[in-house]
């Protein structure tokens, strides 16, 4: 319950797909608190009993459900959504929190390294939020997040939530946890919002193509900046947004060349190679635990013609 709130979008108030034809879920006005009950990225399909014949099986039709779509009274072309991001409460299973990573076949960023289907299954704290187990030597730090936001575009027809767009969509940044502030550009009447994909943890990047995937409610209050005229999403933190992660400092490897996405893999690689080296792990096992918790950075692009990324492994997972 959210004694706060105006309103509550139930779980089974989702659509896959932006289509700006959608009748509404709920109208509300400028100001509105919204509870959604969001579904984790599989639609249920993935659960804390699966095993790797559900991934084998997933219907990629049912990928990425979104709660939705909210019409706000007023919204117009040109305004922006402001969502401040109030809360994020995991759905317990026998009184654990759940989420789950995969390797999909066919999909991230070494999709062509890792070809056979995998899949972790987590367990964690859900009043707590304490770090989740990968295995006994293995916790990953928690920091809830929304991965799909945003709201409908103005081209007609249903349009794949798979890519991020210029209203936001599977944005993917796992900074917009509690306390931060989204700016989404409105492209139609209503501008037609919409939440999901909730996420336990994930690294910059979701280098494997899935993080924490989690169910969870949400809390939202969305409200209006009228003649804003937005280009694309922009946010606002509260504060440090690393700070879950630092603590125990980073292992680095590098990518170098003159293409971004070749030494982004390259980067990755590197890393996945040096935790199998110094923790004997398997590489798929590296690759989805990078994933949840690794970052990407740009740390050169002016240095033509080559240009430096690197991925940072935070050692507190391991200490």
């Amino acid at each position: 319950m959210c004694k706060d709130c105006n309103y509550t979008i139930h779980g089974a108030q989702h659509h896959f797909g932006w289509d700006n034809s959608l009748p509404p879920a709920l109208r509300v006005e400028p100001g509105s608190t919204i509870l959604f009950h969001c579904n984790d990225s599989s639609a249920g399909q993935l659960g804390p009993s699966s095993t790797l014949a559900d991934v084998v099986n997933l219907d990629f039709g049912k990928i990425n459900p979104v709660s939705g779509p909210i019409f706000i009274e007023g919204a117009e072309p040109g305004d922006a959504v402001k969502v401040t991001i109030d809360s994020f409460a995991p759905r317990a299973f026998d009184g654990a929190g759940f989420g789950w990573t995969a390797n999909i076949p066919g999909f991230g960023l070494l999709a062509d390294q890792f070809t056979e289907p995998a899949l972790k299954v987590w367990k964690y704290d859900p009043a707590s939020m304490a770090p989740a187990l990968w295995s006994d030597v293995a916790r990953v730090p928690l920091k809830p997040f929304a991965g799909t936001i945003g709201n409908a575009l103005a081209e007609a027809g249903l349009h794949t939530v798979v890519p991020p767009r210029r209203v936001g969509g599977n944005l993917d940044i796992r900074d917009l946890n509690a306390g931060t502030t989204l700016y989404l550009p409105v492209e139609v009447a209503g501008a037609l919002f919409s939440v999901g994909d909730t996420h336990a943890a994930q690294g910059d990047g979701e280098v494997c193509g899935t993080a924490i995937e989690s169910p969870m409610d949400v809390v939202l209050t969305l409200d209006l900046v009228k003649g804003a005229h937005l280009k694309t999403p922009r946010f606002t933190t509260p504060g440090p947004v690393t700070r879950h992660l630092d603590a125990k400092g980073y292992e680095v490897t590098t990518g170098i060349g003159p293409d971004l996405m070749t030494a982004s893999r390259d980067a990755v690689a590197n890393m996945i190679d040096f935790l199998c080296a110094t923790r004997g792990m398997a590489a798929v096992d590296a690759y989805m635990l990078v994933s949840t918790c690794g970052d990407l950075r740009i740390s050169e692009i002016v240095d033509m013609p080559n240009w430096v990324v690197s991925f940072y492994f935070p050692r507190c997972v391991f200490e």
